[in-house]
């Protein structure tokens, strides 16, 4: 029988992880809620570097890798990408469209967290959905700031930072109240696409409010790639389907 392994950790990953049956693998790296709904196995935490992944793919005779990870998880990208080659299993990539300025938007653009800083300087009410990337940084916050921090966990702040744990998809409502309530006046984003989070962009757009967006990351090719979960879905269904060769 076909085994497949799936790289998750996206809503995306998941609609596709709910169509498979037992002899398949979900995979997590272990943060969020780890689901407890599903037929397919499901495995948390790392392979151990791309060695460590080439042995679980032999070990486990996985005959597809499909990786369906968050656009900015790069080096699960990448390792996933070099195991395969080693293992000589084929990969799949879930590559989810990045979002794309509209008249009205006010994006400007950092390559990393260094970039990001230097960028917030005129601010002082930031709203933060990089993650946890800030939370590192919370003895580093200027005086003149005080930072809107949302991620999946909850997390202590200090007093020039609140952390809001939250999980979307988050609606226009919603993100309104949550700027008018932290008097946002920047927001900053990871360019994640897909339409889970997507509200904020509009809200910043409707209130004239930049976005400080983090570049994403170069990410190595799949034998296939899908757009959305749907397409690579029956993709999989078909190939799950078609004789062992």
């Amino acid at each position: 029988m076909k085994r497949v392994l799936l790289l998750g950790g996206t809503g995306d990953a998941l609609a596709i992880a709910r169509h498979l049956s037992a002899a398949h693998v979900y995979s997590l790296a272990g943060l969020g809620r780890v689901p407890a709904d599903l037929a397919c196995s499901v495995r948390v935490g790392g392979f151990g570097g791309v060695d460590g992944l080439a042995g679980y793919l032999r070990e486990e005779e996985i005959a597809l890798v499909v990786d369906a990870t968050h656009p900015y998880a790069a080096q699960m990208s990448r390792h996933a990408h070099a195991a395969c080659g080693i293992a000589r299993v084929p990969l799949w990539a879930v590559r989810r469209p990045a979002w794309r300025p509209q008249p009205g938007d006010d994006w400007r653009e950092a390559a990393d967290w260094r970039g990001i800083v230097a960028r917030l300087g005129p601010f002082r009410r930031p709203l933060f959905t990089l993650g946890r990337e800030p939370l590192a940084h919370l003895d580093e916050i200027p005086a003149s700031q005080y930072w809107t921090i949302r991620c999946l966990e909850a997390y202590a702040g200090n007093e020039r930072a609140n952390v809001i744990d939250a999980r979307g998809p988050f609606d226009l409502a919603g993100e309104r109240a949550l700027f008018d309530a932290a008097g946002v006046d920047v927001v900053v984003s990871k360019n994640s696409g897909g339409r889970a989070t997507e509200a904020k962009l509009a809200v910043a757009r409707e209130r004239g409010l930049p976005v400080v967006m983090l570049a994403r990351p170069g990410l190595p090719e799949a034998g296939r790639d899908f757009d959305d979960a749907a397409s690579a879905r029956e993709a999989l269904g078909r190939w799950l389907d078609e004789p062992d060769s």
